[in-house]
């Protein structure tokens, strides 16, 4: 019988600022989710921001420094620790999808989104592992607080944040990694070329969870899928949707060429 609700578990997973601990109460409240011990309510709100740690120094993306394409310790270490603040924020926002918004769209997204989330937590350890294995700890570098800038834009919104999120952030994902696993191998480091496969692979699938969550929210307004993405990604979405795409894995994970192709 289900004690808790589920919207406290979430909570309490994106108001645990230290890494590793993020990383384990991920992990707990999805096991619970899957054994039944935590009741679909939603009895608390998410917080506006998770928590982080305090050592973290965010700036704005613009203020980052430049990182190089070269094999240098530098450049090595730069690329991996952008991979780790890419991987830890992306927990939140999976969480932080099911527990503000799976309340009003059901089990099917809330399972979908935790599962997303048990995966980023893994990816989290993984890239963190690699960190430690070059002598780095997540937070030893500066980080930019761009992604969860595009969460808090879309707070209000589930349709908002689908289409930003899964479909924009992380579907440039898709288009980067490709060549960052060519020149990681080229630097003669297999493991880290094996690490950012596996990223790729399950991350492919998480743009799959939100476009086809963003194709039934279409479906049950009644609004054709395309141009409403268009429209909420120029409204919401500050950045810029830019080529190349890696055109197999978006078709992969169920975009429409037409959409992207349209805002480039």
């Amino acid at each position: 019988m289900a004690s808790e609700d589920l919207s406290t578990a979430i909570r309490a997973a994106l108001r645990t600022a230290d890494p590793r601990a993020k990383v384990m109460a991920t992990r707990a409240l999805v096991r619970r989710w899957r054994k039944g011990e935590l009741a679909h309510a939603f009895s608390v709100t998410m917080p506006d921001r998770p928590a982080w740690p305090d050592y973290l120094e965010l700036r704005p993306p613009g203020q980052m420094p430049k990182r190089g394409k070269g094999g240098s310790d530098r450049n090595r270490q730069a690329l991996w620790h952008s991979l780790a603040h890419i991987e830890f924020v992306a927990i939140d926002l999976a969480l932080d999808m099911a527990g503000r918004f799976g309340g009003a769209m059901g089990r099917a997204f809330v399972g979908d989104f935790l599962s997303v989330a048990a995966d980023e937590a893994l990816h989290f350890a993984l890239v963190d592992r690699k960190l430690h294995s070059m002598g780095l700890r997540y937070g030893d570098l500066p980080a930019h607080d761009g992604l969860w800038a595009s969460a808090q834009a879309t707070a209000h919104d589930v349709a908002a944040r689908l289409a930003v999120v899964p479909m924009v952030l992380e579907a440039r994902g898709l288009d980067v990694t490709p060549a960052m696993i060519e020149r990681v191998r080229a630097q003669g480091d297999e493991h880290g070329s094996r690490i950012l496969e596996r990223i790729l692979d399950d991350e492919i699938r998480h743009v799959a969870v939100g476009a086809r969550h963003f194709k039934d929210w279409c479906h049950k307004a009644a609004v054709p899928t395309d141009s409403a993405w268009i429209s909420l990604v120029k409204e919401h979405f500050a950045g810029v949707v830019k080529p190349p795409f890696n055109d197999s894995a978006r078709l992969a994970a169920g975009l429409s060429r037409t959409a992207y192709g349209a805002l480039a």
